[in-house]
């Protein structure tokens, strides 16, 4: 799920990349490696700005296969480096990853009174039985229910 929060700093970021997209396309990077049936059919598509990394790295590279420039996506291993900076920042003594935050996610969602059988589907889980391991750490029982006496 996109939070409602990120929307617009994700629009302005999405504006910075397009600006240097267009940038990248003066000297000719601004393009991606697409899929060969797909760079058969449309030619020009590597430069479409459609096509083009929602997270670019922030420097240009030699691409290995195709020998020529381009701006490759972000690394994967910079969203665990600022999850652990961030960890480390806020004084979290505990280690924490991505999964991490992708397990916190469901007991939060119960916690707010979501209904149970949801949050599978926002996981991926296939089966609510997954989905019921995350009430327990609620320590509120399997229904995670709340008194309305609770909520005044």
């Amino acid at each position: 799920m996109l939070p409602t929060a990120v929307k617009e700093p994700l629009a302005r970021h999405l504006q910075r990349v397009r600006e240097q997209h267009e940038r990248d396309l003066t000297p000719g990077v601004g393009r991606v490696l697409l899929r060969d049936a797909l760079e058969r059919k449309s030619p020009h598509a590597n430069r479409e700005w459609g096509w083009q990394w929602v997270f670019p790295a922030t420097h240009i590279s030699i691409d290995p296969r195709a020998r020529v420039p381009r701006r490759h996506p972000l690394h994967e291993s910079v969203v665990p480096r600022a999850i652990k900076e961030a960890t480390r920042r806020a004084g979290i003594p505990k280690p924490v990853s991505c999964h991490t935050v992708r397990h916190s996610f469901a007991p939060h969602l119960v916690e707010a009174g979501y209904e149970i059988r949801t949050v599978p589907e926002l996981l991926g889980h296939t089966e609510v039985s997954t989905t019921l391991i995350y009430t327990q750490v609620l320590n509120r029982g399997g229904q995670g229910v709340y008194s309305p006496v609770d909520r005044v």
